[in-house]
């Protein structure tokens, strides 16, 4: 299997004891009935999930593809055994061609070896795109003959990171595909593509999951207060559990209003990233807005917010943190860049 940067199989199999993905999608009780929709209900050769984000579209995408490519398909997946299964698990099949920003592959487990192209990238910081070089590598792929019988895949994850260059050099081929290949394309809404691509695709939507099911699947990892984390991430059960996977755990969030007020930060905060600052900053800001205009809050307990801060300020305030959101990836001293968020959200809430 090859993905978008670079365009090379990575032949190496997963970690000794990884779970594997079509595991994984298996214990999301709410991607079972959208499983039984793409597999039996989708006719056409171009998919198109429509998830938000932190419900699990790519590895559903990724499941879907092995039971397409599958010897002997389970009703509701791959069976995880034969030949084809196994080269999925270990990124090698050669019909399978998966397609993400080089931003992305790290965080989704889907990273490679670059060789040469690396070497020539340098230090430029990593794409949020899938280039048009990406895409047209990939029709040539789905113009060749497959290796087996059960055809090609392509899996394109997120569909919102293909440029409009990119996105023009797929259209023919989305609408004008061999019968062999099907394409498989993930994005958090619909409307966000061009209409030229979302008109080639059947439409298949993933909704967000109840909290009680939600809750029930993070208490089975053995995440503490998984309300709490659910909460905090919008409801997105996944995002919860990277969350509590990074360190952000219960006790530290419900934290964040006293931290922000003056409280000194508690040393289960030390492994958070700025990004997770700022997220939780923003997500501060948003509650405070919501309790000042009398609007119902999202994200912390009401009881643990400042009251009667003044709305002029922030907004201001949430202006700033979209901007420290733009630039959270950058590699600022984390000391200084937490001190400077905290000093200014406590301006923000006097």
């Amino acid at each position: 299997m090859v993905t978008a940067e670079g365009l090379r199989p990575n032949t190496a199999a997963p970690p000794e004891g990884e779970r594997s993905t079509a595991m994984e999608v298996a214990r999301m009780p709410w991607l079972a009935t959208p499983m039984e929709q793409a597999l039996h209900q989708f006719k056409g050769h171009v998919l198109l999930v429509c998830a938000p984000p932190g419900v699990g579209a790519f590895e559903f995408t990724i499941v879907l593809a092995q039971t397409m490519l599958c010897q002997t398909p389970a009703r509701l997946g791959p069976c995880g055994a034969c030949a084809s299964c196994r080269w999925v698990s270990a990124r090698s099949h050669p019909d399978l061609l998966v397609l993400i920003p080089e931003a992305l592959q790290a965080s989704l487990g889907w990273s490679h070896d670059l060789g040469e192209d690396a070497a020539k990238a340098g230090k430029a910081k990593p794409s949020q795109d899938i280039k048009v070089d990406a895409v047209r590598a990939a029709v040539l792929f789905a113009q060749t003959t497959p290796s087996r019988d059960q055809g090609k895949v392509i899996v394109i994850h997120p569909a919102e990171g293909l440029n409009q260059f990119a996105a023009n050099a797929l259209l023919k081929t989305l609408e004008e595909s061999p019968a062999s290949t099907r394409f498989i394309l993930s994005c958090t809404s619909a409307q966000a593509l061009a209409p030229t691509v979302r008109s080639r695709c059947q439409i298949l939507s993933i909704p967000t999951p109840s909290q009680d099911v939600a809750i029930q699947w993070l208490r089975s990892l053995s995440i503490a207060q998984p309300e709490v984390l659910l909460a905090a991430t919008g409801g997105l059960p996944l995002a919860a559990r990277d969350w509590a996977a990074q360190g952000v755990s219960a006790q530290a969030w419900l934290a964040v209003p006293s931290v922000v007020m003056g409280a000194q930060p508690q040393p289960w905060m030390a492994g958070w990233s700025i990004a997770n600052w700022v997220d939780s900053l923003q997500k501060l800001c948003h509650d405070t807005m919501c309790e000042a205009a009398g609007a119902p809050v999202r994200f912390f307990p009401q009881v643990n917010l400042p009251r009667g801060k003044s709305l002029t300020a922030l907004a201001s305030w949430a202006k700033e943190l979209q901007t420290a959101a733009r630039h959270a990836d950058h590699p600022w001293n984390q000391q200084l860049a937490v001190t400077a968020l905290l000093q200014r959200a406590r301006m923000a809430l006097e």
